[in-house]
């Protein structure tokens, strides 16, 4: 591909293609049961066949649509093992990578952004991009004072790429639920629609990771790169090696899964503490394992384009609503629901269904340390899709206030990527620290 395809109709004409591609598949699928093979593995082969033109699809268009399958990446250990086993190849290729633009197009946008003597800010630029993503690529550099840096170039045509994109998957989000079975498709995009704007604005997402760099600096347990230089769809950071946190998911030894499940439970939970922003786009790709000189591991922590303002840090209805509901107290906890604006006024609830509903989902609170794992999540993804489930039917009729939204999404896309990891956490010493209203004293 040799640039970011940016009409409308091209975009369109690729998207609609995945609903008739799932059902040429199936069609297929039912020539060859009829040819003799069995359900079981044609069922494995649709499912392969359909990830690889999904996650293919998604991330050549990168946009709008490499922003959905990363934000889907990051639930997959949700998903029914004979369903997540084909997709997990497919869907880690978009944690890290995506096909790059080429360097003229790159020369050309640092040359309408930073000037035509771009080359005097840099002693070496590699037109190779290091990384490339859903808005924009990442080049390694070194910046005229000889600092390593990392210069993010977003993609040209970008903003119309999201938008075109996000729509289009409305258009037919029904029919890629079952992809993603228990997950519900229009909420996810239409918070997406919602960040485009900020995610386009560099400065935003300079002025967030300058907050973050602050705060962290000289942090034992994260490391935030500072920016160096920010100008229009150009974004020049300090270079950050480590290992990422895709690579300590398929290949790390337990205590590297363990470290990197802490630190990234910390980072969550202190963030908005420190910084009163919550960080709001947890895939794998946006963190790495670094080893200290002290030999300890520290996590690093990449792109600030989505963030949550919180100015007062975690709101406290959350800890006190996790606190009661630890404490058994359902009267307590449905009282506070119902404030808070979970539960309508114009719904009745029993506060004992309340409290059934939520004590699995809050286990990794409860106990010392917690093991987060696919099977447990797969469990409880299918408690409360199963239309059948108690938890089901009470599920439906919870609220989730439209300031809640991102937080929600933050903590289950965190929880998806512990599991991922395998990591066992001590979340509870977290929450004790940094979530007001939480500790049992408060």
């Amino acid at each position: 591909m040799s640039d970011l395809p940016r009409k409308a109709v091209t975009r369109t004409v690729k998207l609609a293609a995945l609903p008739i591609g799932i059902a040429g598949r199936v069609t297929w699928g039912l020539g060859k049961r009829i040819g003799g093979k069995s359900a079981e593995i044609v069922a494995r082969e649709l499912q392969q066949r359909t990830a690889e033109q999904l996650f293919r699809t998604l991330g050549e268009l990168k946009g709008g649509a490499m922003k959905f399958g990363q934000a889907l990446s990051v639930f997959e250990s949700a998903l029914p093992e004979e369903v997540a086993g084909p997709y997990r190849a497919a869907l880690t290729k978009l944690q890290e990578a995506a096909p790059p633009l080429p360097a003229a197009t790159v020369h050309q946008v640092l040359t309408d952004r930073l000037g035509a003597d771009w080359q005097d800010l840099f002693e070496e630029f590699e037109d190779e991009p290091a990384a490339a993503a859903s808005i924009g690529q990442v080049h390694r550099a070194v910046w005229h004072d000889g600092r390593q840096v990392a210069v993010k170039v977003q993609y040209p045509g970008a903003g119309e790429a999201l938008l075109s994109d996000l729509k289009q998957l409305g258009r037919f989000a029904g029919l890629l639920g079952p992809l993603v079975p228990g997950m519900e498709i229009k909420p996810l995009i239409k918070e997406l629609r919602d960040r485009v704007a900020e995610e386009l604005d560099y400065e935003l997402e300079a002025e967030a990771q300058r907050t973050h760099a602050d705060a962290f600096v000289d942090d034992p347990d994260v490391i935030v790169p500072d920016v160096v230089h920010q100008g229009d769809q150009v974004l020049v950071t300090e270079w950050l090696d480590g290992t990422p946190l895709s690579e300590v998911i398929a290949d790390g030894t337990e205590q590297e899964r363990d470290r990197a499940g802490q630190l990234l439970a910390r980072f969550l939970f202190s963030g908005p503490a420190r910084t009163g922003l919550l960080h709001a786009d947890p895939h794998p790709g946006n963190f790495r394992l670094i080893p200290g000189a002290d030999g300890r591991m520290r996590l690093g922590v990449l792109d600030f384009g989505t963030v949550d303002r919180l100015p007062g840090g975690w709101p406290r209805p959350i800890g006190r609503s996790l606190r009661m509901t630890l404490d058994g107290d359902a009267e307590g906890v449905y009282g506070h629901l119902r404030a808070e604006g979970f539960v309508k006024d114009t719904v009745a609830l029993e506060p004992d269904a309340v409290l059934d509903y939520l004590k699995p989902i809050i286990e990794p609170a409860e106990a010392e340390e917690f093991t987060f794992t696919r099977p447990w999540l797969r469990g409880q993804a299918a408690r409360i899709a199963d239309p059948r489930s108690p938890a089901h039917q009470l599920g439906r009729q919870i609220n989730l206030p439209p300031s809640y939204l991102l937080i929600h999404r933050v903590t289950l896309s965190t929880i998806g990527v512990l599991c991922q990891l395998g990591a066992t956490v001590r979340l509870r010493d977290e929450l004790d620290t940094w979530l007001p209203g939480f500790a049992a004293a408060e």
